[in-house]
């Protein structure tokens, strides 16, 4: 149970990364992130996405290493890190859901919840 939540994990979070990408891109699909005050992302915006690029590939990272799936990291940071990842998750939920934007309350307030749980299984693993 383990190994399949922290593979449902990445490839949620692959997933997300693809979205990113795709705004950074220029995709008009706004809405679903940073607030969904922007159809076409501005610049700051954009940079803000490919540093969530690489957020989400640390985070992959330790979710894969503590579900027994990879030996990237250092094992004490991975230890810790699961369960600061786990709370950001949660806090995510709770951010996604005050959203002022009903897209991205209705779509990531729900992949929120559902990396929240993948990571809580991990942790408690």
């Amino acid at each position: 149970m383990i190994t399949s939540a922290a593979v449902l994990a990445f490839l949620v979070l692959a997933g997300l990364a693809v979205f990113q990408l795709l705004l950074v891109a220029g995709r008009p699909w706004g809405r679903f992130a940073w607030g969904g005050q922007h159809e076409v992302l501005p610049p700051r915006l954009r940079i803000g996405s490919v540093v969530s690029l690489v957020v989400y590939a640390v985070i992959a990272a330790v979710v894969l290493q503590a579900g027994g799936r990879a030996e990237l990291l250092p094992g004490g940071f991975v230890e810790v890190g699961i369960w600061v990842i786990t709370g950001y998750f949660v806090l995510g939920i709770a951010l996604n859901a005050m959203s002022r934007s009903r897209p991205e309350r209705l779509v990531m307030t729900p992949v929120a919840a559902l990396l929240a749980g993948c990571c809580l299984v991990v942790a408690l693993g």
